[in-house]
């Protein structure tokens, strides 16, 4: 939070506390920092004197700070002391230390889906105790949140808009934001908490996009837009969006109410949290495990072991024996088997088959042997054949081209 030195103006002390810095100020006055006898320090608002001259200004005023003094929760800003009889009224809330949430985004840029819900979730239930409490906060912005290290507190509720009818004359200076206020407060017409319910939507969109969802423009262009136009959630992520729309919604019976909005939230943050989120563009997702090579080449091993018609083939080891075997093509998953060879061929064959060695084929000595045999025996078979029409051949034909005409002359 930006502090500022006092000015001349300024008072050194007001009530019991005495004033350091200036914190801000807003549509009813200014904040100072401040501390008391025992150092600790608050965050005091006096109500700027136009307005501590208004008697329902100062009755009204009086009742927001009476239902204040009853909020509790560790989600708001307490109320420490308050003077309503003073020349100038003021009331005085325990100071939060962190940036605004406005500030924060505005630095760093949107929040993720996570921090968002978190965050959203944190500032429901704190808004369940002011509502609690009989009191409606009128004036909830990022401006308005404080990012302490213990989680968001909000400042300033119940107090803003304490002016009720007067609500439009001060939209330009009681909150400066008008793209987070109600259609319900645009017209004049009575909030509820479902007013706070809009609000805390249009807080949660901009801290998940860096603006507002009714864009930027003047006063009357963004009121006008709040009213008769629909909000732009593009850029919000799709974990967000359905539930941010739903608090956007123009007739406040249609918004959900603070103890919903409260439960969704965190459902909604534990879920992205653990990195589960239901269609969230912001998240990269994981592509598919890819098997590798060694268990491509294992599934096709078994596929084809179970292929209909086909036997196990067992794997190879060193020296293996067993029952003589055709060679088969060598592939992924399916070595080669090879007739088994005793005494020295069959440590060089055991060898070979050692586990991990790589075999690409039968053994090229075994397939030239097995070449020259078959080379061999079809020669002997060739010249066999060859011999045995030499020696009958020429009668023979002879004798048949002789009777077979006999034969099929006879009657």
């Amino acid at each position: 939070m930006t502090m500022m030195r006092l000015r001349r103006e300024d008072p050194r002390v007001v009530g019991n506390f005495r004033l350091h810095r200036r914190l801000g100020a807003g549509g009813m006055g200014v904040v100072y920092l401040g501390s008391d006898r025992r150092g600790q320090r608050v965050a005091l608002k006096v109500i700027r004197p136009d307005l501590a001259e208004d008697q329902e200004f100062r009755s009204r005023f009086a009742r927001e700070v009476s239902a204040a003094r009853r909020i509790r929760g560790g989600c708001t800003a307490r109320l420490v002391a308050a003077d309503l009889e003073a020349d100038r009224p003021w009331f005085a809330t325990q100071y939060v230390p962190g940036p605004s949430l406005h500030d924060k985004v505005n630095e760093e840029g949107p929040l993720s889906a996570a921090q968002t819900a978190s965050i959203g979730a944190a500032l429901a239930e704190g808004l369940l105790a002011v509502h609690d409490a009989g009191v409606v906060h009128r004036d909830l912005k990022p401006s308005n949140i404080l990012l302490s290290p213990k989680g968001p507190r909000i400042i300033d509720f119940g107090i803003a808009w304490a002016t009720g009818a007067s609500t439009l004359t001060h939209v330009g200076t009681a909150v400066g934001s008008p793209g987070f206020l109600a259609p319900e407060q645009v017209r004049g017409a009575a909030v509820t908490p479902a007013t706070d319910v809009f609000a805390l939507g249009a807080t949660l969109a901009y801290a998940a996009t860096a603006d507002s969802p009714f864009g930027q423009g003047s006063s009357e262009v963004m009121l006008y837009r709040v009213v008769h136009e629909e909000p732009q959630l593009m850029a919000v992520p799709d974990a967000l969006a359905p539930l941010i729309h739903a608090c956007l919604a123009k007739d406040p019976e249609e918004r959900p109410s603070t103890l919903q909005l409260s439960l969704r939230l965190k459902e909604i943050a534990a879920r992205e949290a653990h990195g589960i989120g239901e269609g969230r563009p912001p998240s990269p997702r994981r592509e598919p495990d890819r098997p590798s090579a060694r268990r491509a080449a294992e599934y096709e091993r078994q596929r084809t072991e179970r292929r209909p018609g086909s036997s196990p083939t067992p794997r190879p080891g060193p020296a293996a024996a067993g029952p003589a075997a055709q060679p088969a093509p060598a592939g992924p998953g399916r070595p080669a088997h090879t007739r088994p060879m005793p005494g020295r061929d069959a440590a060089r064959a055991g060898a070979r088959t050692a586990p991990g060695a790589r075999r690409t084929g039968p053994d090229r000595g075994l397939l030239r042997q097995r070449l020259i045999v078959f080379v061999v025996v079809t020669l002997l078979v060739a010249l066999g054949i060859a011999a045995a029409q030499g020696c009958q051949g020429p009668s023979h034909s002879q004798g048949h081209a002789r009777t077979a005409p006999a034969h099929h002359s006879a009657p």
